[in-house]
């Protein structure tokens, strides 16, 4: 169902607008912001991600944003007021690494997102130094892109423990009731040898129909499968070994959840594999 549109909320506009929680596969490098072969390889995804505003209860009043490309010994968030772009893509043309994305930070939301996840037990730092990775501009600047939305980007944890990941989510869902709205930036299937290989479309197929009923499923058991995401049909063929950071952003979308229960909103084959986003609320 490629780019189907995600639903839209029937809660009228009040003064606490419960924001959703959303997974987004964030394409391949600067994919968005260059030609391709064939040209219109990642359309469907762009189309995606820019109507994600559209689809949206009400206009964030900031957003938290989890990227694959940023691993770090505990949890940490971006504290600066102003970060710059770390264009961390190897290869691709002179003008994508000339793109531009001046959103604010938002110290004061880093500050908050680092408290609630030390009163989780788990262990976070702000680094008021760090910039926003491709994972975030990239989908940024077609999601949002007056870029005029504070933003504050979250790591991973190194060491990539699912429930570690769920349970950052779990901490952090109390920020949805402000306002922000929480967004993991990875990929469904993330798999370098297996993009353009016909041999890896049934597989990534198999993963994708798992993953889309976990996430549809009771929260409780969908909590459960995450954690043990390893034992779903050909899981380490769509995640390898130093490939699987690009799921870790659904268990924290997952985590901070809560009770809603999720459904994909988009999905498409790209490059002879199966990709998806998920909603939950």
């Amino acid at each position: 169902m490629g780019g189907q549109p995600m639903t839209h909320s029937t809660a009228t506009l009040t003064e606490h607008i419960i924001q959703p929680v959303i997974f987004i596969p964030h394409g391949a490098g600067p994919c968005f912001f260059m030609d391709w072969n064939p040209a219109d390889a990642w359309d469907g995804m762009a189309a995606f991600l820019k109507g994600v505003a559209a689809s949206l209860p009400s206009r964030p009043r900031a957003i938290l944003l989890i990227s694959a490309h940023w691993l770090a010994p505990g949890f940490s968030v971006t504290a600066g007021a102003q970060p710059e772009l770390i264009f961390d893509y190897y290869g691709f043309p002179k003008h994508t690494y000339e793109l531009t994305y001046p959103a604010p930070g938002a110290p004061a939301l880093a500050e908050r997102v680092s408290s609630l996840l030390s009163e989780a037990g788990l262990t976070s730092h702000q680094d008021s130094q760090r910039g926003f990775d491709h994972g975030m501009f990239i989908p940024l600047k077609l999601m949002f892109p007056d870029a005029d939305i504070p933003v504050v980007q979250l790591s991973l944890q190194e060491g990539l423990d699912p429930a570690a990941h769920l349970a950052a989510g779990e901490a952090l869902q109390p920020l949805r009731e402000d306002g922000v709205l929480i967004i993991g930036s990875g990929m469904s299937f993330h798999n370098m040898r297996g993009y353009g290989d016909a041999r890896f479309t049934p597989l990534s197929e198999a993963f994708d129909d798992w993953l889309t009923q976990v996430v549809a499923a009771d929260p409780g058991h969908r909590q459960t499968a995450l954690r043990d995401w390893v034992s779903a049909p050909y899981a380490r063929q769509c995640h390898p070994p130093g490939g699987d950071e690009h799921l870790m952003p659904l268990m924290v979308a997952a985590g901070a959840a809560g009770l809603d229960v999720g459904q994909k909103v988009f999905s498409e084959q790209v490059l002879k594999t199966q990709l998806s986003g998920y909603r939950f609320g």
